[in-house]
């Protein structure tokens, strides 16, 4: 199963489209929502599907799966619920780049303080980072830099921050979710 983590645009139809090209690996994918406004109660509620997705199945056989804001909770939600991640174009500070397109932005602040201390290192491994060059929203080195210490990078020449084709990187999304 793929939990998919839509990102800030949550009514865009490329999520729709992503959906659909994640079923050629797995046919169960689910969509995760949430409001993107308010972060806190985001994250209850986010917790809270994640746990009823996962109620009746084996959770070495589910990732969870983002795209920019989507990133950041399928990092989180994933790591709070013992299950892997793939993290595309992740948006890893929205408190500081998402101030005025939300009402709270100093709550994911508060999340990312609030959340284990070193998460990163006790999910070493547990996480796959997809960054393209091209992303014109987010600054992939960045990503890179504070991500590759603990999660593999894999780098994309062509896709730009919404990452409309995921067709080249499905087989590697496929083999970290069926690796042991």
């Amino acid at each position: 199963m793929i939990l998919y983590f839509h990102g800030f645009d949550s009514t865009s139809p490329g999520n729709h489209e992503k959906m659909r090209q994640l079923r050629f690996i797995d046919t169960d994918v689910r969509l995760i929502s949430y409001s993107t406004e308010h972060p806190r109660y985001d994250m209850q509620q986010m917790l809270n599907d994640v746990a009823r997705e996962l109620a009746d199945v084996d959770k070495q056989q589910v990732i969870a799966l983002g795209v920019g804001l989507g990133a950041f909770w399928a990092e989180r939600i994933g790591f709070l619920n013992g299950i892997r991640a793939v993290l595309i174009n992740p948006n890893l500070t929205p408190e500081h780049n998402m101030v005025g397109r939300i009402d709270r932005p100093e709550e994911y602040a508060d999340i990312a303080a609030k959340c284990v201390t070193e998460f990163r290192k006790k999910n070493q491994g547990r996480c796959l980072c997809i960054l393209s060059r091209r992303d014109e929203v987010l600054d992939s080195k960045v990503a890179s830099a504070t991500l590759s210490p603990f999660y593999p990078i894999v780098w994309d020449d062509e896709q730009p921050h919404k990452f409309p084709e995921l067709g080249s990187h499905l087989p590697t999304i496929k083999a970290f979710m069926t690796a042991p």
